[in-house]
């Protein structure tokens, strides 16, 4: 009966430290304090403005990035350290062109490769609705990087705010 219940409790314990990080929101926003590049920038739409703190959605605002139409155009954050990443939050552009991030994905680790386009990937994102955000949870993978690229296809990436909540390993 002991060994029972040292093996449940265990089980328990192990559990619950281990997914600690399986709600979306748990540790804070880590991104602000990153630095930002992208494939190219388009007029104003400076990598920096992702990571500004400002969910503003209309690209008059001042808050959104926007590439060039590149072949497999992406941004990266640089963390500077190595995170356990429970989630990624994307706002959409809402004034505009939408269906720009459609098939866009969210890679995460720690290899500079390919501009860390090859990194595994937390997510494929489907679509986002016009001036919205997004959650997708990432369940602890582990990185320094965070991409958001469209592969195999030329267009344009425009979005206005990434938010990572993690925690440093």
């Amino acid at each position: 009966l002991i060994v029972l219940f040292y093996f449940i409790f265990h089980q328990m314990c192990c559990y619950l430290v281990y997914h600690s990080w399986d709600l979306p929101n748990l540790y804070p926003n880590i991104a602000r304090g990153g630095n930002a590049t992208q494939s190219s920038v388009l007029k104003n739409g400076i990598p920096e403005r992702a990571i500004d703190g400002n969910r503003a959605s209309n690209w008059a605002q001042g808050s959104c990035i926007h590439t060039n139409i590149d072949l497999k155009p992406w941004w990266r954050l640089d963390l500077l350290n190595k995170y356990h990443i429970n989630s990624v939050t994307i706002t959409n552009r809402g004034d505009c062109c939408p269906e720009r991030i459609n098939g866009a994905e969210i890679r995460i680790g720690d290899s500079l490769n390919d501009n860390g386009n090859g990194n595994p990937r937390c997510a494929v994102i489907s679509s986002i609705t016009a001036g919205t955000s997004q959650t997708f949870v990432c369940n602890g993978m582990e990185g320094r990087y965070v991409n958001i690229v469209i592969p195999g296809r030329q267009q344009y990436l425009t979005l206005c705010e990434v938010e990572v909540n993690g925690k440093l390993i």
